[in-house]
């Protein structure tokens, strides 16, 4: 005997008061894989013990090992065996119908669902071809750049338990800034994607991503505000106020273009950007990497056409530097319709997961966009007072960080002076350069000069082997020249420029304030090298050159 129609309507409210009430997510995330990929299943079974989602959660399917597939290969080797899968399992709850509907895809009766999140697995197809043959009636929003059906798989997914839909154009995301499940909304899958260029960068995700949650998001914050679009541009500049006001330690980028290689971009767990096609900038430094749990997005159209490469687009070559989560497009999907990051960091500044606040920041499904991340993911679970309290315990290269954030809360009170105690004391249990410059920086704020050099006295010996830290010291090096110490700021450059793998593109950023720091300090011999360099190195290519000048 069915259930009466009334109840129907109401499992999916009675299974979101049933989240609410403190069900556990990971018991109801579902993993899907690809049967025919042993990193598939590998990544499946890793992610699985880790979060303690019950092997029987996994779904396996024969599927193509391309990331582009057809409309065809969608349905009938993804949406139509998953869905009639989940049915059989009891996770989506539907009545099926002989009919199909004109993508071939089984007609259901859908009441709701019980799965937390699905999670797609690298080797799980990422993206749908258009298919002219499928374009039928005209897309809710009939405008010529709507008149398609290519999409996202994982966006496609999202709709698994809502009953047939017009797969041309976007149907619109009823979790989009919704507090509280509804019956709406509660009838959408919420995906995300552990994928990236290679089956070592996603292990390395999941696992970096469990470490960041126990301890907390620790790092700085970069945000770019020179996009071609005002809107775009507003987002960001709405990121920069709400970090702030969480006190992290924050760049805002105003040039043009992108955060240039030159630029300081040390632990860089969160990072909001735009506009290039590739991965660029600091990202594109020897071995650069982020800090456990970064969230990078950087917005741009086709940032993810690929997750398998770690140079071309964005999502993957962030993946293969270490980010935990991140954000494209596989096609086009114009900018008002991509996850809007204010909107995103507002969300997870609340404490809500990483799959949540990907939905509750996303206009439209049935279209191009995807998250890759673990969407279990609670980046801010942990208060930055209780990342203070314990701030000792955690690892020496991220405790810096988290007395940057507790300055910055003391700064924001109009406190320096505590601001100022507590970073002497923090350099004499543990001397950090990024400590020691914003002491710096503090101190010849208030007109301290000898006090600012000296609170950067012991840069010189810091080693410069992390790229990710070449533009810290070298705004130490110039804070250093600035404040009466430029010996100490030559030492600074001759530990750069002695650094494996220096590219030459920062070394000629560099060298006219080395050399200018050089003369000053009365180190003519050193400036005067290091002017030969510049000159060799502003040289036309194909001209005649000289031996290069000892460093």
């Amino acid at each position: 005997m069915r259930a009466p129609r009334l109840i129907l309507c109401l499992l999916p409210l009675i299974w979101a008061v049933a989240l609410r009430a403190g069900d556990d997510l990971a018991a109801r995330v579902v993993i899907l894989a690809n049967g025919d990929d042993p990193d598939s299943l590998r990544i499946a079974r890793h992610y699985a013990a880790k979060r303690g989602v019950p092997t029987d959660n996994i779904v396996a399917l024969p599927l193509p090992t391309t990331e582009t597939i057809s409309w065809r290969e969608f349905v009938l080797g993804i949406w139509q065996p998953l869905q009639d899968e989940l049915v059989r399992r009891g996770w989506i709850d539907g009545i099926a119908m002989k009919a199909l509907d004109e993508a071939g895809r089984r007609k259901y009766a859908m009441s709701g669902h019980r799965i937390s999140f699905l999670v797609t697995c690298r080797g799980v197809p990422l993206r749908i071809d258009h298919d002219p043959a499928l374009v039928g009636p005209p897309p809710p929003v009939d405008k010529p750049e709507f008149r398609t059906n290519r999409g996202a798989v994982d966006s496609e997914l999202s709709l698994i338990a809502s009953g047939n839909y017009n797969v041309n154009g976007f149907v619109r995301n009823p979790c989009f800034l919704t507090e509280q499940p509804n019956i709406e909304s509660a009838l959408i899958v919420k995906v995300a994607r552990l994928d990236g260029p290679t089956a070592a960068d996603v292990l390395a995700m999941i696992d970096r991503t469990l470490t960041a949650e126990r301890q907390g998001l620790l790092g700085r914050a970069y945000v770019d505000l020179t996009g071609p679009h005002k809107q775009g541009d507003n987002w960001f500049e709405s990121v920069a106020r709400q970090l702030e006001a969480q006190d992290f330690d924050l760049t805002v980028h105003h040039d043009a273009g992108t955060f240039p290689r030159t630029a300081r971009f040390d632990a860089a767990a969160l990072y909001f950007g735009w506009y290039a096609g590739d991965v660029t900038g600091p990202f594109t430094l020897p071995d650069f990497r982020l800090p456990p749990g970064a969230i990078a997005l950087h917005i741009h159209s086709y940032s993810a056409q690929t997750l398998r490469s770690a140079t071309q687009a964005w999502c993957g070559p962030l993946v293969a530097r270490g980010a935990s989560a991140t954000f494209g497009a596989v096609y086009e999907p114009y900018l008002e319709l991509m996850h809007q990051p204010h909107l995103l960091l507002r969300r997870l500044l609340r404490g809500a997961t990483l799959g949540d606040a990907s939905y509750y920041s996303l206009h439209c499904l049935s279209w191009q966009n995807v998250v890759v991340g673990d969407p279990l993911y609670r980046p801010f679970a942990r208060s930055a007072a209780e990342q203070w309290a314990e701030h000792t315990k955690l690892p020496p290269s991220l405790q810096p960080y988290a007395t940057l954030r507790a300055m910055r809360r003391l700064q924001g009170a109009n406190k320096p002076d505590e601001a100022i105690a507590l970073a002497q004391a923090e350099q004499q249990r543990q001397p950090s350069l990024a400590v020691g410059l914003a002491l710096a920086q503090l101190r010849a704020a208030a007109g301290d000069q000898a006090g600012a050099a000296a609170a950067l006295g012991f840069a010189g010996l810091v080693p410069a082997g992390r790229s990710d830290d070449w533009g810290l010291l070298r705004e130490a090096a110039v804070l250093l020249a600035v404040n009466g110490e430029a010996a100490k700021a030559v030492e600074v450059y001759r530990n750069l420029f002695k650094a494996a793998d220096f590219p030459d593109d920062l070394r000629l950023a560099w060298l006219r304030d080395a050399a200018k720091a050089a003369s000053q300090a009365g180190l003519f011999p050193q400036a005067v090298a290091w002017e030969k360099q510049l000159l060799e190195l502003e040289r036309p290519p194909g001209s005649a050159a000289g031996p290069r000048a000892a460093p």
